[in-house]
């Protein structure tokens, strides 16, 4: 099973600052092409919900197949977004659940 998060920073004009994919899915252009997809895409859900709530950690605002985005907004509007496959996700794949009673 391909377990990875994607990590961004992004400055208040959408410019990305930082970007980091951890894990253990194997290195390929399009899978980091479909990271960088996905979260571009949770930026227009983040500029919506940026304006209408004091929180400045917004949970699970996108999701794409067993993947979850999260933001934090910083006071001076700069955004960390991760893209990841959450503990409860992780425990109903078939390839987790075979693997992690494999161990017990």
């Amino acid at each position: 099973m391909a377990t990875t998060a994607c990590f961004i920073i992004v400055s208040r004009n959408d410019i990305p600052i930082y970007e980091a994919e951890v894990g253990s899915a194997t290195k390929r252009e399009d899978a980091a092409q479909m990271h960088q997809f996905i979260l571009h895409a949770a930026l227009d859900i983040v500029q919506d919900l940026a304006w209408t709530t004091s929180a400045m950690y917004l949970k699970a605002i996108d999701r794409f197949n067993d993947m979850v985005v999260s933001v934090y907004v910083t006071a001076g509007h700069i955004l960390y977004l991760c893209y990841f496959m959450t503990l409860a996700m992780m425990m109903e794949s078939r390839a987790f659940s075979r693997r992690f009673m494999s161990c017990i």
